[in-house]
């Protein structure tokens, strides 16, 4: 395990992003940020561990809000320098309440629309 979280090229904040694909359908439903100790407790523990860039702690997805993703594989690319992790999903997966957090589709003029429906309230 140790030879593969220290072959992961982490940009100067010690941190990776991942990906976050649904393992059924191929949707692509989040982005996050890992660093070495949430790439490590994703893989051992098969629930989905970020680092919050926001918050500087960890946070496990669906531990407050009850939509949790249980990881089914984890993949990493050419460069080392990206994670894809797919997952089965339960529930929402954006924090505004849509099960992808790509709710919006964005026109040739940069016009946005509202392309799926929230499943909840903002959490």
């Amino acid at each position: 395990m140790n030879e593969f979280l220290d072959s992961l090229k982490y940009d100067s904040n010690g941190l990776v992003p991942a990906v976050v694909q649904d393992n059924d359908n191929g949707d692509v439903l989040m982005v996050g940020y890992m660093n070495r100790e949430a790439v490590q407790a994703t893989l051992t523990t098969g629930r989905t561990t970020f680092w919050s860039r926001s918050r500087q702690k960890f946070w496990i997805k669906g531990e407050t809000s009850g939509n949790i993703q249980a990881v089914k594989s984890v993949y990493i690319d050419c460069d080392k320098d990206c994670i894809l992790v797919k997952v089965d999903q339960k529930g929402a997966a954006c924090h505004e309440g849509y099960r992808s957090c790509f709710f919006r589709q964005v026109d040739s003029e940069g016009r946005e629309t509202v392309i799926s429906k929230k499943l909840m309230e903002s959490y």
